[in-house]
């Protein structure tokens, strides 16, 4: 199993290290990524705990989590995206 964490590590690391900026910047991005996904997780719990106090039976209380759900990804890849790089030298 540590055999295993270790493996992982070392290819998250080549793999972060390979990329344009390398591994500090790419860091930065999946830290920033993280930071996204907590607030629109905290979102998530907000807004089913209201569907679920408002409509507790119902077409709303059924699809109404998994809507949201599937809205906040959609935010989540476009807002989670890589800053545009300064190509000029």
């Amino acid at each position: 199993m540590v055999f295993g964490v270790l493996l992982i590590l070392l290819l998250t690391i080549t793999i972060l290290s390979m990329r344009p900026g390398g591994i500090r910047r790419q860091l930065r991005f999946a830290a920033r990524r993280f930071r996204i996904a907590l607030v629109l997780g905290g979102v998530f719990v907000v807004a089913s705990t209201i569907i679920r106090i408002a409509f507790p039976e119902g077409v709303a209380a059924d699809y109404g989590p998994s809507a949201v759900g599937v809205v906040l990804v959609a935010i989540f890849l476009v807002v989670g995206r890589d800053p545009a790089q300064n190509l000029e030298a």
